[in-house]
């Protein structure tokens, strides 16, 4: 990379080191950012002939995380230099790369050549940069499009981390009361149940119904680009939270629906996730006001009127050891899995890990 600005260095934090760690929070703090080293991979620091330190960036796989600038320099080429040398090493690996922002730095990244994909007021804007960007997803989605005029168009958005009776009872639903039902399927490798067993299940699951498209969510649906606090799945639901939430639904009302001319959005009811709760909280404000309906079916019960069922439930019952107990939360799709040797990877996954997703 070609730098002009020959008064100041670049440096490699290793987040391992204390006095790193330190050294970056200490910087950010004084900008009003809380840095969380946890919630990064890479990061640098700019420092001055002075040996002061004038600018910092984070990477954390493809997104930008924690580009901040000291006031006295935000009128060189410091903000720049962090956001190239950040996007140019996130492209060694990646074909796109996103930016989580404050919607009043949207222009300085589209001054480098992001653009901007949605915005949750007053404390997020989502950019992306590369070559593969949100126009590809949605020439996709325009492939998959089934092209009847007065049609009624449904859609689900499922994780299915595993696929449950619940999951199927909802499409089942959907399918029923509507000509064409769009599923789209969270496609981030973040749950122990993977996309591609996740996939299997659904498909095997639900091929009894004829008018269901399933589709990909890829970087725009429910992903660590557009909604990561979904993958943390905090109890305590805060302004972040909130926003992310209000940001993937941005998108969801901005680009996908109506690439696919969406009417409505099905839900279930959210007894257990507050996460989850907030998400169809942020979905009910927002896709009135696009025209799209929410539709919220009330969470299948089996056994008593208040025994939910739920895919923690189940990831529970197995790291518990008592998968036995929820055998009717179960299709035979997903039951035919876990009682196969193909599960055993993800069992022990489960028995052995702390997390909740």
């Amino acid at each position: 990379m070609n730098v002009e600005n020959t008064d100041y260095r670049y440096e490699i934090m290793d987040m391992k080191n204390p006095y790193d760690v330190r050294k970056v929070k200490s910087f950010l703090k004084s900008l009003g950012f809380d840095f969380i080293p946890e919630q990064i991979d890479y990061t640098i620091i700019l420092v001055n002939l002075n040996d002061d330190l004038i600018a910092t960036g984070s990477l954390k796989n493809n997104i930008l995380k924690f580009v901040a600038v000291a006031p006295q320099y935000r009128d060189t080429t410091a903000f720049s230099f962090v956001t190239k040398h950040l996007t140019e090493r996130a492209l060694l690996n990646n074909k796109t790369t996103f930016v989580f922002t404050k919607p009043e730095n949207i222009e300085k990244f589209q001054g480098i050549g992001y653009t901007e994909i949605a915005c949750a007021p007053p404390i997020y804007a989502l950019l992306e940069f590369g070559y593969k960007t949100i126009n590809d997803y949605k020439a996709y989605l325009k492939s998959k499009k089934v092209n009847k005029k007065n049609q009624s168009v449904a859609s689900i958005v499922v994780n299915c981390n595993p696929f449950t009776n619940g999951h199927k009872y909802l499409i089942e639903k959907a399918a029923s009361e509507n000509d064409i039902l769009y599923l789209f399927v969270v496609e981030e490798d973040k749950s122990v149940f993977g996309f591609d067993i996740r996939w299997k299940l659904i498909a095997e699951g639900i091929s009894h119904l004829k008018n269901i498209i399933m589709l990909k969510g890829g970087n725009y649906i429910v992903s660590s680009a557009t909604f990561p606090a979904y993958f943390l799945k905090n109890e305590k639901i805060d302004i972040i939270t909130k926003k992310q939430t209000e940001l993937d639904v941005n998108v969801f009302a901005k680009h996908i629906a109506p690439v696919l001319e969406i009417q409505k959005r099905y839900v279930g009811t959210e007894v257990y996730c507050k996460t989850t709760a907030e998400y169809n909280k942020a979905m009910k404000n927002i896709l009135s006001k696009n025209n799209i309906e929410l539709i919220e079916i009330t969470r299948l019960a089996i056994g008593g009127e208040d025994n939910y069922v739920s895919a923690s439930k189940v990831r529970k019952a197995i790291k518990d050891g008592n998968l036995n107990e929820v055998m009717d939360f179960l299709p035979d799709s997903t039951k035919n899995f876990l009682m196969s040797k193909d599960s055993e990877k993800i069992k022990n996954k489960i028995r052995f890990s702390a997390s909740r997703h």
